[in-house]
């Protein structure tokens, strides 16, 4: 092997609420570098579920969102003499979240509300309960890779 593979770097906790995953969604909300914008916004949106749901705890609402969302499998594009094919594979855990990041924070910002904050947290309580745009996203993605199914034996 030529080159060596970058390690995997440990995440930090974020200081508030004492948790790995808030720390790594403040750092997917951030634009050039504001973290404190992007810790306002998530903390607020946290606030605003604890309101809304009556909840405890709005970080378990927040946790089961990210859940709800995370794709179990995926489709990749593989070429096959020629043909390229949609082979469904497994997401890595690490992916799995990313992904559910990223989708989360898409969806809510292409939803019609006044702040980032309240956007946020109508998606989080929308995908805690099963629906909204994110979900919807991760069960499309579900459906594509049972529809390619045929083509999983490309996978190696």
């Amino acid at each position: 092997m030529r080159k060596k593979h970058a390690s995997k770097r440990i995440a930090t906790i974020d200081p508030k609420f004492g948790d790995v995953l808030v720390n790594r969604f403040i750092n997917n909300i951030m634009k050039d570098g504001k973290k404190h914008r992007a810790q306002t916004i998530l903390y607020d949106a946290i606030e605003i579920i604890g309101d809304r749901t009556k909840n405890a705890n709005p970080i378990e609402v927040f946790k089961k969102a990210v859940h709800n969302v995370s794709p179990v499998i995926e489709i990749r594009a593989r070429r096959v003499g020629g043909a390229t094919y949609q082979v469904p594979t497994e997401v890595r855990p690490e992916r799995r979240t990313a992904l559910a990041i990223r989708w989360l924070i898409n969806y809510s910002s292409e939803r019609s509300d006044k702040s980032m904050s309240l956007k946020l947290a109508a998606e989080f309580i929308a995908a805690a309960n099963g629906e909204g745009n994110a979900v919807k996203k991760k069960e499309d993605t579900h459906r594509m890779a049972e529809a390619n199914k045929a083509f999983a034996h490309f996978k190696w």
